[in-house]
């Protein structure tokens, strides 16, 4: 676990929400988003929003650069260009006032393994600037949440994957920060843990903005209110997962998924236009990698 991802958290809770009003009701704004890795444009003017209550599933194949756009929400890395606000505060100028706001898991759920699951949190509410009976209850909130009581003694090496996970996931929530950034947070879990995190999603989801990766479809039929897909840096369809199904003549949101994305095995196709509904209605045999 990073430090950086939890800063110092003083703010009230009615200054958090009036800033968040301030937005026009986006808790997440993204503007010409680029960023290169030397001559790699990994992410390529990408813009978008999320408003409170939604949970917006950001899909696409391995390496399309859904981790990336992430990391620049969450002040991880620097964009090349274009611009992140948060909550009304923009990444560049005010990057505490960021992070204080988002909750982020990021991918592989970080932790330290010799700690106990209690201690991890403890020290989370400790970094966040939570301390006495803040803390306390803080601790109690994200237990109750991620129920956890049965493991809060175990070390977190001990854990199985589904319990890593919803650890981790309470550190991103000791806070109760108003946006949940969360990046592929069911992956590596069994069927039965990724009905328990999905469902922990949409919990989450009533009173934040939340957007997570994935690249596992039907979860974005199961959890998200809308679905952005993104294929080598750049946005290729936006909507609802009703809508994009309805795209393709199969009503299937893998066929979709195949008709605007290409795998690591093509080349020098021209990217899909998000708007273009005739290379949507005609699925072709691609594998996403």
């Amino acid at each position: 676990m990073n430090g950086a991802f939890l800063p110092q958290y003083r703010d009230s809770t009615a200054g958090k929400k009036a800033v968040g009003a301030l937005a026009g009701g986006f808790m997440i704004e993204v503007e010409n988003l680029s960023r290169r890795f030397g001559s790699k444009r990994a992410v390529d003017d990408i813009s978008f929003s999320v408003a409170k209550g939604e949970v917006l599933g950001f899909l696409g194949p391995n390496g399309a650069g859904k981790s990336t756009t992430m990391r620049m929400i969450t002040g991880y890395i620097v964009p090349t260009s274009g611009q992140v606000r948060v909550c009304g505060f923009n990444i560049a100028d005010k990057p505490l006032e960021v992070k204080r706001r988002i909750g982020y898991l990021p991918e592989s759920a970080p932790s330290w393994p010799d700690m106990s699951v209690l201690a991890f949190l403890q020290f989370a509410a400790q970094v966040r600037g939570l301390q006495g009976e803040a803390a306390r209850e803080a601790l109690r909130r994200v237990v109750s949440q991620c129920h956890l009581e049965a493991v809060l003694g175990q070390s977190i090496d001990t854990l199985s994957k589904g319990f890593r996970q919803r650890t981790c996931l309470a550190q991103a929530l000791i806070h109760d920060p108003e946006v949940l950034i969360l990046d592929e947070p069911t992956d590596g879990l069994d069927p039965n843990q990724k009905h328990e995190m999905r469902a922990l999603i949409r919990d989450m989801a009533r009173t934040r903005a939340v957007l997570f990766s994935t690249h596992i479809l039907e979860e974005v039929e199961e959890v998200c209110t809308r679905a952005i897909v993104i294929d080598r840096g750049r946005i290729v369809a936006d909507g609802t997962p009703a809508s994009l199904k309805a795209r393709v003549p199969s009503g299937r949101l893998d066929d979709f998924f195949r008709s605007v994305t290409r795998s690591d095995l093509e080349s020098g196709a021209g990217h899909p236009s998000a708007t273009d509904t005739s290379a949507a209605s005609q699925p072709q045999e691609r594998v996403a990698s």
